[in-house]
């Protein structure tokens, strides 16, 4: 008889309404969100937001409160043991032994699960690209090569999730970049891939969907270009004479933006000139405004449209709160 997970599924994780007390405190509050097959999910948080209890529930490690973890249909807490046979995960540190080589190290791990040989050991060591050096002894490897090995035994069991928490921790700008296509890869397989991350640009990049926490509740999930999207939008005007377009814009019922950090990266704010004004506005108003502006004798040098970024995003809803 054909396991139920076998069949098709809508989520390979579904979290619902997850809720962790310890003592008195409500630690996590409510967390709701599910993470489809193919997809690479961002978890995001402040310090104390809940996100590492969240994972710690999420792999078994503790139980929570109130709430349902399923992962490929099977409850996390009612049945683990099928559960997280479809889970791999690196919590926190990769853990590997250093005087044993990556080959031994896959070999000791594979022991604990059934079904795992030689062959899918060479299997998963083509899969994260250490086929020159796994034989070597893992006290020779490089920070990014210790992150591969971990990957690639949590990738021992043929997992339809892979659950990384923190997993650029570390690495230098070209490990990261390395394992930011490896995980699109094996995302772009059929795999679903939890990361936590408290590298914003870094999720951006990588991520189809985030779940955004603060104070143990999820404030918005959605695709990273869906929640930017929905963000305040604002334009930089560049006028000749200022005051005349400032005021224009403000007769046109358009907010002026006296905080421009709020909206955009520094860099952006370190190139505005003397005759910039940043406004709130919908797009579609630019191209009938520019036209007033002209027969109004106001000189339009440009109009430069701003997305907000995943960072601004995430300052805004957790109110500034510093990220773990």
């Amino acid at each position: 008889m054909a396991e139920k997970a076998e069949k098709q599924y809508d989520s390979v994780l579904s979290v619902q309404h997850l809720k962790k007390k310890i003592g008195r405190k409500w630690i996590i509050k409510d967390v709701t969100f599910d993470v489809k097959p193919g997809e690479i999910f961002g978890f995001l948080g402040p310090n104390g937001a809940g996100k590492t209890t969240t994972i710690r529930m999420l792999v078994d490690l503790i139980k929570p409160t109130e709430g349902k973890i399923s992962v490929c249909g099977y409850d996390v807490n009612r049945d683990p043991e099928r559960a997280l046979k479809y889970v791999g995960s690196i919590v926190e540190n990769p853990e590997v032994y250093t005087y044993l080589t990556g080959w031994e190290n896959l070999e000791h791990f594979a022991r604990m699960q059934p079904g795992v040989d030689q062959d899918r050991i060479q299997e998963v060591v083509n899969i994260v690209r250490l086929d020159q050096r796994i034989h070597d002894k893992v006290r020779t490897y490089s920070l990014g090569m210790r992150q591969r090995l971990g990957i690639a035994q949590a990738l021992l069991g043929k997992p339809r999730l892979l659950i990384l928490d923190e997993p650029t921790n570390g690495l230098d700008p070209k490990g990261i970049k390395e394992l930011r296509e490896f995980i699109k890869q094996l995302a772009s397989e059929g795999m679903a891939v939890f990361v936590s991350s408290h590298l914003l640009s870094e999720i951006q990049l990588l991520c189809d969907r985030v779940a955004i926490i603060s104070a143990g509740r999820v404030l918005a999930v959605g695709g990273v270009n869906e929640l930017i999207e929905d963000h305040s939008k604002v334009a930089i005007w560049h006028l000749t004479p200022l005051e005349a377009g400032r005021q224009m814009l403000i007769d046109h019922g358009i907010t002026l933006v006296t905080r421009p950090a709020d909206f955009m990266d520094d860099t952006i704010i370190a190139g505005l000139g003397t005759n910039a004004v940043v406004a709130e506005m919908h797009e579609e108003m630019i191209p009938e405004l520019v036209t007033q502006m002209v027969q109004a004798g106001i000189q339009v040098e440009g109009v430069q449209r701003i997305q907000p970024t995943l960072e601004q995003l995430f300052l805004k809803m957790t109110e500034g709160e510093s990220i773990e």
